[in-house]
């Protein structure tokens, strides 16, 4: 019988993973998640980016030094076999609210990654994970208007 996507996800691994976990995975290579990638490899992270759309990667540095795969997101076992098991901290950035819904559980739940960051657009979605410890949810439009907010303070002389 034919192994579901899930099923092959949750299989050992066929590399050796290493004791410890120190990879940063962002899945999402647009502008928000190239920015982080880069930085992120500035700081000397090992960093994996995941995208369905090669031409994505164009975003990142020349001097970029991690890894990058095309792969689609919802597919499991792909981001198995590029390491994600072995993840220290994953940043989800696809840009689709449900898709990356599915990826912050995936990672909590089968994969256990110790710090999970999700970007969605929809504030509701995030009450879909408030039982989950380990992920942390970033809003755009509530930075963007936290930080508005901070601007007109300092302009204001408070």
């Amino acid at each position: 019988m034919k192994k579901t996507t899930v099923e092959k996800a949750k299989e050992k691994p066929k590399f050796e993973e290493p004791r410890t976990r120190s990879r940063t995975f962002v899945i999402g290579c647009g502008k928000l998640g190239a920015s982080i990638a880069n930085d992120s490899s500035r700081r000397g992270f090992s960093v994996v980016v995941i995208d369905s759309d090669p031409d994505s990667f164009a975003l990142l540095e020349e001097n970029f030094s991690g890894d990058r795969f095309v792969a689609d997101a919802a597919d499991l076992y792909a981001l198995k076999t590029r390491g994600l098991p072995a993840a220290k901290e994953v940043i989800i950035t696809t840009g689709d609210d449900n898709l990356s819904l599915f990826l912050a559980k995936a990672c909590a739940r089968i994969y256990q990654i110790p710090y999970i960051f999700v970007r969605f657009d929809d504030p509701d979605m995030g009450l879909l994970l408030q039982r989950e410890s380990n992920i942390r949810i970033i809003y755009p439009f509530q930075l963007s208007r936290d930080y508005l907010n901070k601007l007109r303070e300092e302009a204001q002389g408070k």
